[in-house]
């Protein structure tokens, strides 16, 4: 047993970004397959599937890339260093994550420009909206969206 998994270590830590995007998928799916599971629901693979393409195909290297930046940018495990890795990943990060998932809703996501804008009540057609507001806090996402 212990030769496997000295094998395995040794190949971790020869591969590293691999090893992250395939551990980032799995969990990313895994993650998915709970949700589904917790709600009671029937599992949808497809979904699932779905949700591994994007972590293999985006999150997992975008992740592995933009982590090692910050890092290499931002050195030190200090309060101050930890806060300002935060603060960038929240501020540069945090909207190229969330526009990762809404690419392929152009037709939904259709962002309004000044003088198109109108009073719209907070409804649940409005939700996409406040799921973007929050999810990248303190940018400026608050475009109503066309539905």
């Amino acid at each position: 047993m212990a030769g496997w998994w000295r094998e395995l270590l040794r190949t971790v830590r020869r591969y590293p970004w691999p090893t992250n995007v395939l551990l980032y998928a799995a969990l990313f799916s895994a993650g998915d397959a709970l949700q589904q599971r917790l709600r009671g629901g029937p599992a949808d693979w497809r979904q699932t599937r779905h949700v591994a393409t994007v972590a293999v195909a985006f999150h997992a290297n975008f992740n592995y890339v933009w982590l090692r930046l910050l890092e290499r940018a931002l050195p030190g495990r200090a309060p101050r260093a930890v806060l300002a890795k935060v603060l960038c990943d929240q501020a540069f990060g945090g909207p190229v994550y969330v526009s990762a998932f809404y690419f392929e809703w152009s037709d939904v996501l259709a962002f309004c420009t000044a003088d198109q804008l109108q009073p719209r009540s907070c409804s649940l057609e409005n939700s996409l909206h406040w799921a973007l507001w929050f999810s990248v806090g303190h940018f400026p996402l608050l475009f109503t969206t066309g539905w």
